[in-house]
């Protein structure tokens, strides 16, 4: 975080607004009473020390990081804004932390990158209270301690309106090992990690309890909590992805965070090539099918590959490489990784189903 803040309403430091407490001991403060640097101040007390290899880290205008030896460096970023990424009605405070991180997370594991640090970058609504400001950075931190990425700087802004949450992360991998979109090619077999339509589900029933006179509904052939987990506190599939990158396993790669279909047709249309997804073995988990059938009148096929959130990996393999790519799942443990379709020559994205092959429905788009 910088040290000397841009000017504004939130830059008093007032501390005796932070000290203000239920009987319970948590802070019934508002970031606007707290100020700007008391809450810079506040996340910065919450840090384990810095690694060697940071050489200015929180405190002056920009962080200075040395790159790891012959090594690339890749950088992604990730913005989460509420009312479109999440509804704070049925997203507690440290699920929305955890997935701030875990969205860049997951990008850096399509690419096969192992993380390093992240910047982060809250625009916070004056009345937002600190308690929640503290849930948030629980969550964003205990992921960023399981990944040892080191949270080398960021800002705090006031927002008008929506909260929204803003991460850059920052990983490092030998360059011959990048993992692209546009390597898939004609012959090839197309996997996904995990189960898909998961976190739709879990949206879904989250969404649905929150509701006026909304249950949490009983799905007796499946855990519902596992969706809503996966929903809430996705896992980025970070040692799949340093695998299949080490082993030169996948010859194209792309993270499911707006969906199985969506990343289809961005992995096919960056090679120049075309898809047939099989929606028969799709690893749709039984709780979500019931769901989908049940509460959302919708096919559990459509929804699995339009709905999205799930941070799994699509991936494309060369027949040469599958003794590999078997090799790369036992390493990988409790990952699954299923074949679902093969890469075609031409340009068609199809969805095989019932005897038939019909255009694979698009996924999630902001703009669409």
């Amino acid at each position: 975080m910088p040290a000397r803040p841009s000017v504004s309403g939130l830059a008093l430091h007032n501390l005796r607004y932070a000290v203000r407490m239920y009987p319970n001991g948590t802070s019934t403060a508002t970031v606007a009473e707290v100020g700007e640097r008391a809450m810079i101040e506040r996340i910065r007390a919450r840090l384990p020390g810095t690694p060697p290899w940071v050489s200015v880290g929180i405190g002056d205008d920009a962080a200075v990081i040395e790159p790891a030896r012959n090594r690339a460096e890749v950088v992604t970023t990730d913005s989460l804004v509420e009312g479109v990424h999440f509804d704070r009605r049925y997203v507690p405070p440290a699920a929305i932390g955890h997935k701030a991180l875990a969205a860049n997370l997951s990008d850096l594991a399509a690419m096969g990158a192992e993380p390093r640090a992240a910047v982060l970058s809250l625009v916070l609504p004056g009345d937002f209270p600190v308690a929640d400001l503290d849930a948030i950075l629980d969550g964003w931190l205990a992921l960023a301690a399981r990944y040892d990425v080191v949270l080398i700087g960021g800002n705090i802004a006031r927002s008008p309106g929506p909260l929204v949450i803003d991460v850059t992360a920052f990983g490092s991998i030998k360059p011959r090992r990048v993992m692209r979109r546009g390597g898939a090619r004609a012959g090839e077999r197309v996997y996904v990690s995990g189960t898909v339509g998961t976190a739709y589900a879990g949206f879904l029933a989250c969404r649905h309890r929150a509701s006026p006179g909304g249950e949490r509904s009983v799905v007796p052939n499946g855990d519902l909590a596992a969706c809503e987990a996966r929903f809430l506190t996705p896992e980025p599939r970070v040692r799949l992805g340093l695998l299949l990158a080490r082993n030169r396993v996948a010859s194209s790669c792309m993270d499911l965070s707006d969906g199985l279909a969506d990343a289809v047709h961005q992995v096919a249309g960056a090679s120049g090539v075309g898809m047939t997804i099989d929606g028969g073995p799709l690893p749709i988990p039984d709780a979500a099918r019931r769901w989908f059938v049940e509460h959302g009148s919708v096919d559990p096929i459509d929804a699995a590959v339009s709905g999205g959130e799930d941070y799994e990996l699509l991936f494309t393999v060369p027949p040469r490489r599958r003794r590999a790519l078997a090799a790369v799942m036992k390493l990988a443990g409790d990952v699954p990784c299923t074949h679902i379709g093969m890469v075609t020559t031409g340009r068609d994205v199809l969805l095989r189903r019932d005897g038939g092959a019909l255009p694979l429905p698009q996924g999630f788009a902001h703009f669409r």
